[in-house]
């Protein structure tokens, strides 16, 4: 049986947002120089919340905003001309939804990460948006100089939730593996035997990004925040008798 190694696990991690003190640290040797910027698409359909977020990216030393979009329509077809670095999208679209967009990236920007800024604090958004590949859930409360923070951190391979929604769903489940989906707890009870993300995607049949958008998805369900905490807890559950129906 193969073991994980380390690097595996903290590919992995997740960020909860109040712990920008520990990212900011963790990314300064990670930012982008000003030959060099970060290039930040932004996505919302109100232009005034677009202006706002544009006025403190500009202002960062090492970001620029090289494009805006109030529609998915148009988002779309903005980031397959730009290819942004990293996209800033909100949920709520007039023709869609940011789920809409974030699907589209896939296949017209597969590079660009994607940031959902939403006043969502909802379980099936959260979840939405998590397996169509954000790589951040973060709730428009956040104060405005943390977004470039948020930026940072994604762009240096991290993954960020907003912590009250967190705390709020490991609150309100008794069984934090409920709302696993089929090939989530799968994946859950093969993250127990110790493969890594390659050798679980070879045994399902799936490419390894899958594998990883399962493993963000079942992190932010369970409310644990790192790989490790998922092979623990099987652990524990297996070592008390505990069996998953599959």
């Amino acid at each position: 049986m193969a073991t994980p190694s380390r690097a595996n696990y903290c590919k992995n991690s997740i960020y909860l947002l109040p712990r920008l003190d520990r990212i900011k640290k963790m990314s300064i040797q990670q930012s982008r120089t000003e030959e060099h910027p970060t290039r930040v698409m932004i996505i919302d359909d109100h232009e005034i919340v677009r202006r706002g977020i544009a006025d403190i990216v500009d202002r960062t030393v090492g970001m620029e905003v090289v494009a805006e979009a109030g529609t998915v329509e148009d988002a779309v077809r903005r980031a397959e001309l730009v290819h942004p670095d990293v996209v800033l999208v909100d949920l709520q679209m007039p023709d869609g939804t940011g789920i809409d967009v974030m699907k589209q990236l896939r296949e017209v920007s597969p590079k660009s990460l994607a940031i959902v800024l939403t006043s969502f604090d909802d379980d099936d958004a959260l979840a939405e948006s998590l397996q169509a590949g954000a790589k951040a859930y973060v709730l428009k409360t956040v104060r405005g100089a943390e977004i470039t923070d948020v930026i940072r951190a994604v762009e240096g391979g991290r993954v960020l939730l907003d912590e009250r929604t967190v705390t709020r769903r490991r609150a309100g489940n008794e069984d934090p593996t409920a709302n696993l989906t089929p090939a989530e707890r799968k994946v859950l009870n093969l993250i127990g035997e110790g493969l890594s993300n390659r050798e679980i995607g070879e045994k399902l049949g799936v490419a390894e990004k899958t594998v990883k958008n399962h493993i963000t998805s079942l992190l932010a369900k369970m409310g644990l925040q790192r790989r490790t905490q998922v092979a623990a807890w099987v652990a524990s559950q297996r070592s008390a008798g505990w069996r998953h129906q599959s």
